[in-house]
């Protein structure tokens, strides 16, 4: 083999090995998913790529997914899914957001009256409510005004306890935003129509397998949050019968 031949091959090597890294490349995008209006946040948006990764929005609509460079993205919400995006088209470096044309007071999961009250809803205005306590944070400098110089935060440093308070109030105030999306999205409407379990076994279901609202996150897409479900109701059902069995 020539010397010319032999670099010739290395050559082409080296440019398979150089697209194969590309194609193997990943970048995240993150984004909001919003309302026909554009101004509230929807939860519980799949976002899904061509190669099977997804994830879910938040109860603000936010969403952060990792996906090859070689992907296409695309949004679905209540069995509707948006055309697909390529990832080599979407600026990375900048949040990709995504207005549905859904109405947010239109919504099933809505329920806008004096009686009940809808999560959607109930979570912006809870947002609303306390938007000083979700967006509060320490600032031990000032950065000083006209005619003063930047220093210690003496208010702060003064004001520890009611610091923490603040800080205590908003875990609890998280928490129950997580609480509300979980019932949310494992409702009893939901889960009789999967499971097809009636009262009283429909439930002791959901007392016993009730999912936390990070396990509900980690699934990829709805229908195998959706295939929890399923399996669990069954496997739920021959302990669930053979214990009344058992008691008869």
């Amino acid at each position: 083999m020539s010397y010319y031949q032999l670099l010739q091959r290395l050559g082409i090597l080296i440019i398979l090995s150089l697209c194969y890294l590309v194609s193997g490349a990943q970048v995240r995008i993150y984004g909001t998913v919003y309302d026909r209006t554009a101004k509230f946040g929807m939860a519980g948006v799949t976002v899904m790529s061509t190669s099977g990764k997804g994830t879910i929005t938040d109860s603000a609509g936010h969403y952060s997914i990792i996906v090859p460079t070689a992907d296409s993205i695309c949004f679905s919400y209540q069995g509707k899914a948006t055309m697909k995006f390529p990832v080599k088209e979407i600026r990375t470096s900048r949040s990709f957001d995504m207005s549905l044309h859904v109405d947010v007071h239109m919504l099933p999961t809505v329920e806008v009256s004096a009686q009940r009250r809808g999560y959607t809803v109930d979570s912006i205005e809870n947002r609303r409510e306390y938007r000083k306590v979700f967006d509060f944070e320490r600032e031990y400098f000032t950065s000083g005004g006209a005619g003063s110089a930047a220093g210690l935060n003496l208010d702060l440093l003064f004001s520890m306890k009611k610091i923490k308070r603040i800080e205590a109030f908003r875990k609890i105030l998280i928490q129950d935003e997580k609480d509300k999306y979980v019932d949310h999205r494992f409702n009893k409407e939901l889960v009789k129509k999967i499971t097809g379990l009636e009262s009283p076994a429909l439930e002791a279901f959901m007392i016993q397998f009730r999912p936390s609202y990070e396990f509900i996150l980690s699934f990829d897409n709805d229908y195998d949050y959706y295939e929890f479900i399923k399996v669990s109701s069954e496997y739920f059902s021959s302990r669930y019968n053979k214990n009344r069995a058992n008691h008869n």
